[in-house]
This record gives C-alpha cells, sequence and structure tokens, in this order.
C-alpha cells in the first residue's frame, strides 16, 4: 500500500536541513516564494535564520546563494566585475547576478552591515519590475520566476547608522523570529548535539538568565547556536563547567568583572 500524502512530506522533510518550524513561518516563505514575492527576516543573531532559509531553498528544490554581508561589501561583490585572465579582460558574475540568470535563492545575511550602494541594487530587484541592471555589461536581467530575494538582519544589534531605510523595508514581506520557546528549543539543542534532553533542557534554564543580561552586562544573550555548541562539546566528553566557559562565556564577554559575575550564575542555575 502506498505511502498517504502527509506521509510523503514527513518522508521528503526528513532528508532536509533540519528546522523546527515555531509557527506559520514555512507556509508564510513558501507563499511568498509562489508570489514572487522578496522576503526579509529579523531576529536575534543565532536564532535560526540561515537554518531556515537553507531548510525552505532544500524543501522548494531551489538553489541557494548565501552571502555573508560585512562593511566591506560592496555592490560590485554582489553583481559582479571584470578580471583580468590569461591576459584578456573578462566579466565575472557575482552571487546575486548568478542567481538572476539561473533561479534560485539569494540570501543576504545580516545586509545592514554592508555598504550603503547594496540597498540600491536590491532597490529595483525588490519591487514588481524584477530587474537587475548591470551598467558595466550594458545588460538589464530580468528575474525568472523561480528567483528570490532574502535578507536578514538582527534589529536588537543595529544602531542608527545601520539601520534599513523604510523605502527599503516596505519592498519587502517581514517574518519575525525569535529563540524557540524552553522546551522546544531544549529539544532542538539535544536533536542537534546528541546530549540527554535532562542536559539540554538545564543548558536552556542558563541561556533564559543569561539572556535576561542583554543589553545590561551582555550585548547579546546567548544564542541557540551558542547552546548547540556548547552541548556538542559536553555530547564528545567535555566536563560541563568546561563546556560552558568555551560556548557561553568567553564569545559573549570579554569584560573580567562580568566574566566573574557569569560564572557565578552559572553556579546559581545549575548547582
Amino acid at each position: 500500500m502506498g505511502l498517504t500524502a502527509v506521509e510523503q512530506r514527513k518522508d521528503r522533510d526528513a532528508d532536509l536541513p533540519f528546522y523546527q518550524p515555531q509557527g506559520s513561518e514555512c507556509a508564510l516563505f513558501e507563499s511568498a516564494f509562489h508570489r514572487r514575492l522578496p522576503v526579509l527576516l529579523k531576529g536575534p543573531t543565532g536564532c535560526g535564520k540561515t537554518r531556515f532559509v537553507a531548510h525552505m531553498a532544500a524543501r522548494l528544490g531551489l538553489a541557494l546563494e548565501t552571502v555573508a554581508c560585512h562593511d566591506d561589501l560592496t555592490a560590485a561583490d554582489l553583481t559582479g566585475r571584470y578580471l583580468i585572465k590569461n591576459d584578456e579582460t573578462v566579466w565575472s558574475d557575482g552571487p546575486l547576478t548568478r542567481s538572476v540568470r539561473r533561479g534560485g535563492i539569494c540570501y543576504l545575511d545580516e545586509v545592514v552591515e554592508a555598504r550603503k550602494d547594496v540597498t540600491v541594487v536590491l532597490h529595483p530587484l525588490s519591487d514588481d519590475r524584477r530587474i537587475l541592471p548591470l551598467e558595466r555589461t550594458g545588460e538589464t536581467l530580468h528575474a525568472p520566476d523561480d528567483f528570490m530575494l532574502v535578507i536578514s538582519y538582527n534589529p536588537g544589534y543595529q544602531s542608527i547608522l545601520k539601520s534599513l531605510k523604510p523605502s527599503t523595508r516596505q519592498r519587502f514581506i517581514a517574518i519575525a523570529f525569535d529563540y524557540p520557546e524552553a522546551e522546544a528549543e531544549a529539544r532542538i539543542i539535544a536533536r542537534e548535539s546528541g546530549l540527554g534532553l535532562e542536559a539540554c533542557r538545564a543548558l536552556r534554564r542558563l541561556a533564559g538568565q543569561l539572556r535576561a543580561l542583554k543589553g545590561q552586562d551582555l550585548e547579546e544573550g546567548a544564542s541557540t547556536r551558542l547552546l548547540v555548541a556548547c552541548a556538542s562539546l559536553m555530547a564528545h566528553g567535555v566536563d560541563r563547567d568546561t563546556a560552558i566557559r568555551a560556548a557561553l562565556i568567553e564569545p559573549l564577554t570579554d569584560d573580567p568583572d562580568v566574566h566573574r559575575g557569569l560564572i557565578d550564575l552559572v553556579a546559581v542555575t545549575l548547582g
């Protein structure tokens, strides 16, 4: 007897990059793709935005170009440039141009970190024109139906000088992310690390205490990514306190006083 549609979907999803849905974000993203709408993902660092995009790209059967944006990233880095090769000047497509030519998802992670000229390039791609003008080659590329532009940023970590202008934000539908609720996050950590669920629940309790310090003693709280790293060390035999220091304390602060305070917090929270 053949598999039902639900069973077939579960069987297919088992082979995708793991992502635990927190709500309707998967269905919303899929609808945006089919309606050719660009998507903005916003949420704290390490909460699963990049994994979500990888999951959805595989689920939709799309190629994925991921660009980690930084202070020196320019529009030319995305679109392409002329290079000298074998004594000839040849055009080399950037990741955004490659995605527009062939289709698929182009994902710009932490887009506010890039230079201002990047958003100018994105504007004609993120409205109903869906075009990418390449001034250097004289081309105007029209995005195919299976092209999708996705950007992300961390609204809690941006400064006044690094924020998305309303003229850019309003070209995207937005999906807000946050850390999963406690039990769901503990199960995610256990699945990703191989550590026992009870130990992962304890790490999640500690994470809740660390996150409460965001904006006070810490710039950022402990991300799900850091919790998985800590649990992975423990699953590999590293003792708990050493793993916590390496994965949850040292990455969060360089201040000696805050460091000592976090060590005390671990002792109080976990015993």
